[in-house]
């Protein structure tokens, strides 16, 4: 039992990440509705926003700690990013963080855990979640609500956001620009339908909740497949490895560099 003690500490030590300190207020609160529920979200629109300039879309999903319908938890963790004054003014964009319902999840994944430890099984078919539905509404209703410039329309996500990420690429090919997935995975047969992509895998090779070897074997089925990939290993660090993501000085240079054809 103590040694159960010392690595439920150590997880939290090594997993709790700093939460955003930054004012999020200039986060609306919004929410989208169909048939398969409520999807909280909040938006952010440039500074000096002319509703009549089609601006590039960033869609940011959540890990599954930040779970609910208090349309805030999401904001927990990235959402400063895209507040830094110098961010806002070299990339002015449409940045948007829904929020999956407790109960949901982004992507079509069988989840099961044994004491402290998760496995992950990936389908590389099956249907989408309910929450995954509800998502692929929010982004036809922002094409609707707002002029979205189509050719430059982004994703990324963390843990269980990486994880729909990879399948919301999947689902929708030649929709999104770039894409970027911090501690995710998919299942590497999937690998083919999202070439069409440029990806960006992020993960801690000491993570004790969602496996290193699910993004390193992504990376290596994308890359037979003929996919432009980027692979970022971070040494000895757990499962917060977002927290070194979301400093990295090329992230969003990349990103953004990035349009249809």
């Amino acid at each position: 039992m103590r040694r159960f003690l010392i690595l439920y500490l150590v997880l939290v030590a090594s997993c709790g990440p700093k939460k955003s300190d930054m004012d999020l207020s200039a986060y609306q609160k919004m929410e989208f509705k169909d048939k398969n529920g409520t999807l909280p979200y909040r938006i952010l629109l440039p500074e000096d926003y002319e509703k009549d300039k089609a601006y590039p879309l960033v869609l940011m999903l959540h890990g599954a700690g930040e779970r609910g319908n208090d349309n805030e938890a999401q904001l927990n963790y990235g959402a400063d990013l895209f507040l830094q004054e110098d961010i806002r003014k070299a990339y002015p964009a449409i940045v948007v963080f829904p929020q999956c319902p407790e109960d949901g999840y982004w992507a079509n994944v069988k989840k099961e855990q044994f004491l402290l430890f998760f496995t992950f099984t990936f389908y590389p078919d099956g249907k989408p979640t309910l929450a995954m539905k509800s998502l692929q509404g929010l982004i036809n209703g922002l094409t609707k609500s707002y002029k979205i410039d189509s050719k430059r329309m982004y994703v990324g996500g963390l843990s269980m956001g990486g994880m729909g990420t990879l399948e919301l690429v999947r689902r929708n090919p030649d929709t999104f620009a770039a894409a970027f997935a911090i501690c995710g995975g998919a299942h590497p047969d999937t690998a083919p339908q999202l070439v069409s992509t440029p990806l960006w895998l992020f993960h801690g090779d000491s993570d004790m909740v969602v496996d290193y070897e699910h993004s390193q074997k992504m990376a290596t089925a994308l890359k037979k497949a003929g996919g432009e990939v980027k692979f970022t290993t971070y040494k000895d660090v757990n499962h917060n490895s977002w927290e070194n993501a979301f400093v990295e000085p090329g992230l969003l240079p990349w990103l953004f560099s990035h349009s249809l054809e």
